[in-house]
């Protein structure tokens, strides 16, 4: 019998959102193609946003899915839940902590009195990103983070890995318990 916290009743706002978000993207290209003024810097400037929009939307629906899944959420469940799955290499971080700084990066990235966030900035320096708000378009942390989660930018992909780390922490969830063990990190995939 399935359990009620393995039903994913976000996922379908997501898909309608990083669906939206995506097409808009690609006619953004398709527009590049066509108009041989609107060049690949262009694209970037109008882009980055859009696709930094897509990293607030994971975000959003990983620490929803995190409350969702303990009844509680919190910054130190969601510290812990970011870190589950396998690290992306040759980083000490996983995909899911690599959205959250993106998301974090664009969402911070016009604030000028205050840098970023110490595990923001530690998340995208591990990854060799740039932190320097005023970088060129070409250096930017949401375009270079893109190329080390999907090389292809593609949002539905990035979108499918995501629900399955909240399908693998939901299974974790459920069987710590239906075992009613305390939670341990050797539980974890």
């Amino acid at each position: 019998m399935m359990n009620v916290k393995e039903h994913d009743f976000r996922a379908n706002s997501l898909d309608k959102t990083i669906s939206a978000l995506y097409t808009t993207i690609l006619e953004m290209e398709e527009f590049r193609k066509e108009n041989y003024w609107y060049d690949g810097l262009f694209f970037l400037e109008d882009t980055e946003h859009i696709f930094g929009l897509a990293f607030i939307a994971f975000q959003n629906y990983i620490n929803a899915s995190i409350k969702d899944l303990t009844n509680i959420g919190g910054k130190d469940l969601q510290t812990k839940y970011y870190k589950l799955g396998n690290k992306l290499k040759p980083s000490n971080y996983t995909l899911i902590e690599l959205i959250v700084a993106l998301a974090n990066y664009i969402k911070h990235k016009e604030d000028d009195a205050e840098d970023f966030h110490r595990s923001t900035r530690n998340v995208l320096t591990n990854f060799k990103l740039n932190t320097n708000k005023d970088c060129d378009i070409t250096e930017s942390a949401i375009f270079k983070g893109l190329d080390k989660i999907d090389q292809d930018w593609n949002l539905k992909n990035i979108q499918s890995r995501v629900e399955e780390w909240r399908r693998d922490i939901a299974l974790c969830i459920i069987a710590n318990t239906q075992n009613a063990k305390p939670f341990t990190d050797d539980l974890l995939f």
